[in-house]
């Protein structure tokens, strides 16, 4: 199997799927699932081939989520936090040979890189940060309180966000590599949560110093707009979908269990199930379908003004919107079809774990948050 989506499953049904449980019950990182994608050199998915990686695109990233998330929605989004973390180096970083050469390391020894957007301060707003960087004869420090930090413990990497320089305002921001050398994090918080408990993301106080070549260039609003935002929602919409899919195959698989048991009679979930076929058939196109115009604006020379506009921005936020809500949805749906046996952590049915992460989605740039950007944009968005 030399297709890199194909080594992502077999991952996933092999290593992934029978730890899953143990990661959710311990609330641990799943280092056998990563460990796995390390060996097959999945964690440099993105980065181009003339730098030793395997050049996919953004589709082939949604689709490994969701394979990964069928079996283990924790290691689905460790992987889609780090190669959201990787397209922004890849998309904004290529300009500078220190950028080249840590892409071209990264491919080499398949290291972790984990997102520092989050402060103590701003209200979860990532577009506004408090710290800034101080620079000094090439050097910088950059001091943070972040409110989470996922996997910190686990990374190899951080990509912070910051204010350019002590007397920028909140938002205008810049994104900064940290390499396991230049920072240490003290855990100010814990990570005891519902549901996506093996991301391990509790908050950390982090003190850091590096060279001035460690920062992106360009500004962190750019991008934000054109590769952290459309591959954050487009991949977070892939692990949705991972999620969606295992609860409706569970479902399924109970209903077909139903009807062995009475051969010729159509089991009274039948109906419950056909209804989830088509809220899980949506949800599925409009992820393909977001993600496979995404994919053609990335690869064309104009592709990316187009990611700027309010029309793309729009999109983007109602696929966030919509994958988040309707996986919630679909698992509640399924676990009605399965009844106790879906309520029962110790069955083949069961949806407990699926049911805690899903209602995670709402919560990752919460909704409403969003809701407010949409109306706020639509006042004087024109093309609908």
């Amino acid at each position: 199997m030399n297709d890199p989506l194909d080594r992502v499953q077999r991952i996933a049904a092999r290593v992934a799927a029978p730890h899953a449980a143990d990661v959710d019950a311990k609330a641990r990182f799943p280092r056998e699932a990563l460990d796995a994608l390390r060996e097959e050199r999945l964690l440099a998915t993105f980065v181009p081939r003339d730098l030793g990686g395997l050049g996919c695109g953004i589709a082939d990233l949604a689709a490994m989520c969701t394979a990964l998330s069928q079996q283990c929605a924790s290691t689905g989004m460790v992987f889609a936090m780090h190669q959201i973390q990787v397209a922004c180096l890849v998309r904004h970083g290529l300009t500078s040979p220190f950028f080249r050469q840590y892409l071209q390391d990264l491919a080499r020894d398949q290291g972790l890189i984990a997102s520092v957007t989050s402060e103590v301060g701003v209200g979860g707003d990532t577009r506004t940060s408090v710290c800034a960087v101080e620079r000094a004869g090439g050097r910088f420090t950059l001091n943070k309180d972040a409110t989470t930090i996922s996997y910190g413990q686990h990374a190899d990497a951080l990509l912070v966000t910051a204010r350019r320089d002590p007397e920028a305002p909140g938002g205008d921001q810049v994104l900064v590599l940290l390499r396991k050398t230049d920072y240490t994090i003290a855990q100010t918080t814990s990570w005891d949560t519902l549901g996506m408990r093996g991301t391990c993301s509790p908050g950390f106080k982090m003190l850091s110093s590096g060279a001035e070549e460690q920062i992106v260039p360009g500004s962190f609003a750019d991008s934000s707009s054109q590769t952290m935002v459309p591959f954050s929602h487009i991949l977070w919409s892939g692990v949705w979908l991972g999620i969606a899919a295992d609860a409706v195959a569970r479902a399924s698989a109970f209903v077909s269990a139903q009807a062995r048991q009475k051969p010729g009679q159509l089991p009274p979930t039948a109906l419950r199930l056909a209804e989830l076929s088509a809220k899980l058939q949506s949800m599925r196109a409009n992820v393909h379908d977001v993600t496979a115009e995404c994919d053609t604006l990335l690869k064309s020379p104009e592709g990316n003004e187009a990611l700027l506009t309010m029309g793309f921005a729009l999109k983007m936020n109602n696929l966030k919107i919509s994958c988040s809500e309707l996986v919630a949805e679909i698992v509640h749906k399924a676990l009605l079809i399965c009844g106790i046996m879906g309520y029962k952590n110790d069955s083949d049915f069961s949806l407990g774990r699926q049911l805690r992460d899903a209602h995670s989605a709402a919560l990752m740039i919460g909704n409403d948050r969003i809701y407010a950007k949409n109306a706020s944009m639509l006042m004087v968005f024109k093309n609908r």
